[in-house]
C-alpha cells in the first residue's frame, strides 16, 4: 500500500505544478484527487469548480456533498473510494474543457493514477468523463450500463452538479447509484 500511496503522493505533486496546457494559468490549486490508493471504485468528474479550485479537493462543493449522500447510501464514504477528474485545473468561467486539455491532462495524470489504483470499477461522473473511456456515447441513453473495454469496467452515471438542479436526473442518479454494490460484488 505504501509505494502505491507514494507513487499517487509523486503524482500529486507534479499536478500541482503542471504546466502542460493553458489551464494552470488561472487555476488557485490544481486538484489531483484523493481518497483510497487501493479502491476497488474510482468516481471521475469533468474537472474542478471555483470551490475545488479554491480548496484543491474533488467535490468538495454542493455536488460533492451529494456525492457524499450518494456514498452513504451505498454504505461507502470517501474514505473507501477514490474521487478524481478528467483535468486537474478548473477551466476558466467553468467551460468545458477543450479536447486537446482533456487529452494532455488524461494521459499524463489519470491514466497513470488508474493505473496505480487498479480499480476493479471506474465510475464516470457526466459526459466528459464518459467520453474519455466511452467515446460516441450520449450520457441520457448510455447511464447506469455497464460497459468493459480491455479488462476495466465502467459505469456511466450523471453528473451530481446536473442532478442537483434537474428533478428527474437526481432520481435517476440516485436510482443508478444502487447498480454500484450490486456490480461490486460480481467483480469480486
Amino acid at each position: 500500500m505504501a509505494s502505491s500511496a507514494s507513487s499517487l503522493e509523486d503524482l500529486a505533486s507534479r499536478i500541482k505544478t503542471c504546466t502542460h496546457c493553458g489551464l494552470c494559468e488561472g487555476r488557485t490549486n490544481a486538484v489531483p484527487g484523493e481518497g483510497n490508493p487501493r479502491a476497488e471504485v474510482v468516481f471521475i468528474g469533468e474537472g474542478p469548480g471555483a470551490t475545488e479550485d479554491a480548496q484543491g479537493v474533488p467535490f468538495c462543493g454542493a455536488s460533492g456533498r451529494f456525492l457524499d449522500e450518494l456514498l452513504g447510501s451505498i454504505n461507502l464514504n470517501r474514505a473507501d473510494v477514490y474521487i478524481t477528474n478528467i483535468v486537474k485545473c478548473r477551466p476558466p468561467g467553468n467551460r468545458d474543457p477543450l479536447p486537446e486539455e482533456k487529452a494532455i491532462c488524461a494521459q499524463t495524470y489519470l491514466v497513470p493514477q488508474l493505473g496505480l489504483i487498479k480499480p476493479k470499477l471506474i465510475v464516470t461522473l457526466g459526459r466528459h468523463a464518459m467520453h474519455f473511456f466511452l467515446p460516441n456515447l450520449k450520457i441520457s441513453e448510455a447511464h447506469g450500463r455497464v460497459f468493459r473495454r480491455d479488462g476495466q469496467v465502467y459505469l456511466p452515471l450523471f453528473h451530481p452538479a446536473v442532478a442537483l438542479y434537474n428533478g428527474s436526473t437526481r432520481g435517476q442518479l440516485v436510482e443508478d447509484f444502487q447498480i454500484i454494490p450490486r456490480l461490486l460484488e460480481q467483480l469480486r
